[in-house]
């Protein structure tokens, strides 16, 4: 079975190697997010400071990684860096699985964040060597959308285990070793050229202005809908709602957000140059649905909602840094977009710390309205600045 690229075309065991990859990155941090309630109990004498370096550390050294793969995919063999952070991940993760120290797995997690900084970044490198035009946009889709499923998976499946032994979750970080066997097809077949009609090769070196536009925008919209994901819980015990609930909301969310990226070419047609516009209305009525009802119904229809506008965004972001950049230096570009999703995780509860302090609230719904009135004056930015390239969408890019 032959896939078409743009470029031509490849086979499907390429196209499963390069969906494998897109799988695994979003795994970091999941196997202790289920455990983290336990491992007081696991290791009676760790501190807090202790636990939360085991989730902290690892993301904070995948920022530089990412950095460095990306930068390091110009001048070298793409595919030794990624059979490096693949192996790399892949061991850490079979080495967490029989680790009995606090600090034994506070170091290994350190190491696979390593791994994972490598690999993240070439997880839509590969989709921008293999494809082009419409058929790389349609992959990111698709990328994004097994991203965010393996994510919801992934987290039901650490959950389950979580029960049966706090060790099992580990088993997650195995996963790397299946795309190392698949990455052999990769290195069979590699990447065509771009075609001389490509919108790359107008570019001799990154557009530096454009890039910035792009990575302020996808960190705003991260940290916009990060609300869903970190506030929550906490805004469902405001609502007097049962606690579990919270979980099937974020699962929604993550839901959502993988939705849009199986038709995403479609969606870029219809709306074309206002294709942010609506994906950031969408976001606002979301996040302003979650923070001002309390039913169930409308929880959900604004986690539904806001991880929609969100997953629409997501892929045209990352193609957009593709189009701005000559093909050796596309990885590049694209790490450097992508390291903004880690910067807005990261920062996400100090920021939201920090525009409390003027409002003086505490409120449990403060990050959902807050950051809605924040996406609603971008949406009157984006209509406003529509013909700008960060915001807009023009007519050479719907119609590549």
């Amino acid at each position: 079975m032959k896939i078409e690229t743009g470029k031509g075309s490849i086979s499907l065991a390429v196209l499963l190697a390069i969906w494998s990859v897109s799988a695994i990155a979003s795994l970091p941090g999941l196997a202790v997010s289920p455990i983290l309630g336990d491992l007081n109990k696991v290791f009676p004498k760790v501190t807090d400071l202790e636990i939360q370096m085991l989730t902290s550390l690892p993301s904070l050294l995948i920022i530089p990684f990412v950095l460095l793969s990306g930068k390091l995919s110009e001048g070298r063999d793409s595919l030794k860096l990624l059979t490096t952070g693949l192996l790399i991940f892949f061991l850490s993760g079979v080495a967490c699985l029989f680790i009995r120290s606090i600090v034994g797995l506070i170091v290994v997690s350190c190491i696979l964040g390593i791994g994972a900084g490598m690999v993240i970044p070439l997880s839509t490198g590969l989709v921008v060597a293999y494809f082009t035009g419409d058929y790389r946009v349609r992959q990111l889709g698709y990328s994004s959308s097994i991203n965010n499923l393996t994510l919801v998976l992934a987290t039901a499946l650490t959950g389950y285990l979580a029960d049966v032994d706090w060790h099992l979750p580990f088993l997650v970080y195995t996963l790397p070793g299946v795309s190392l066997l698949l990455s052999l097809f990769l290195r069979r077949q590699p990447s065509d050229p771009e075609p001389t009609q490509s919108l790359q090769l107008r570019y001799k070196r990154i557009d530096s202005r454009k890039l910035a536009g792009l990575m302020l925008f996808y960190f705003f919209i991260t940290y916009a809908v990060l609300a869903v994901v970190y506030y929550a819980s906490f805004l469902i015990d405001d609502y007097r709602i049962r606690s579990s609930f919270s979980g099937v909301l974020i699962s929604l969310f993550f839901l959502s957000i993988m939705l849009p990226g199986l038709f995403i070419d479609r969606i870029i047609r219809r709306l074309k140059f206002r294709v942010n516009l609506v994906s950031l209305a969408l976001v606002a009525l979301g996040l302003l649905c979650m923070g001002l009802f309390h039913t169930k119904a409308l929880l959900v229809v604004g986690a539904l909602l806001a991880g929609f506008g969100y997953g629409v965004m997501q892929p045209v972001v990352y193609d957009k840094a593709a189009t701005i950049a000559p093909p050796r230096s596309a990885t590049f570009a694209l790490s450097c977009v992508m390291a903004m999703n880690y910067l807005a995780v990261m920062l996400c509860p100090f920021l939201t710390d920090l525009f409390r302090t003027p409002f003086h609230t505490h409120g449990d719904r403060f990050p959902f309205l807050f950051n809605a009135v924040l996406a609603l004056i971008l949406t009157a930015v984006t209509w406003w600045r529509r013909g700008s390239f960060t915001l807009g969408l023009d007519e050479i890019y719907y119609k590549s």
